[in-house]
């Protein structure tokens, strides 16, 4: 498995990411009991539009695996994860820590890195707080999602 930035101008690219994301939103969906999460209904257009930096899990004949997506508040040195997909085809092989460990040690600048979750997403809480990130509030944007934050301070 290959860790490399991923370019989402490349419209295959793009395209698959956005199915992957989406397989892995129905999951965690049911997971939580929610099916309102905002990226299982976001267009590829408006995935692709957001400012945001990609880093993918590829295998050796260039499937997407797994992908984290994050952007970085420079001025205020915090790095603000929006979401960490793993292909359910490809879960419980470690790609989600693979990718956030490289993340965390190879592509981002010291500071804070925040990340949420769906507060019953045990098996991303658990990620997270293996990681060492500490949960530090609950938060309900719509009714019937609760989130959990998270922040690692370095």
């Amino acid at each position: 498995m290959l860790i490399r930035e991923l370019d989402l101008r490349d419209a295959t690219v793009a395209s698959t990411v956005h199915a992957v994301g989406l397989r892995a939103y129905a999951v965690e969906a049911e997971l939580i009991g929610f099916d309102g999460i905002p990226a299982l209904s976001e267009s590829l257009q408006d995935m692709t539009a957001r400012p945001l930096r990609w880093l993918g899990a590829v295998t050796t004949e260039g499937t997407v695996a797994a992908f984290v997506a994050w952007q970085t508040d420079t001025g205020q040195h915090v790095t603000h994860i929006d979401r960490v997909c793993v292909d359910p085809a490809w879960f419980r092989r470690g790609l989600a820590s693979c990718l956030l460990d490289h993340l965390l040690a190879k592509v981002t600048d010291r500071g804070e890195v925040r990340v949420s979750t769906g507060a019953d997403n045990q098996p991303a809480v658990k990620l997270y707080e293996r990681l060492g990130f500490r949960r530090t509030v609950d938060f309900e944007p719509v009714p019937g999602l609760r989130m959990a934050q998270f922040a690692l301070h370095r």
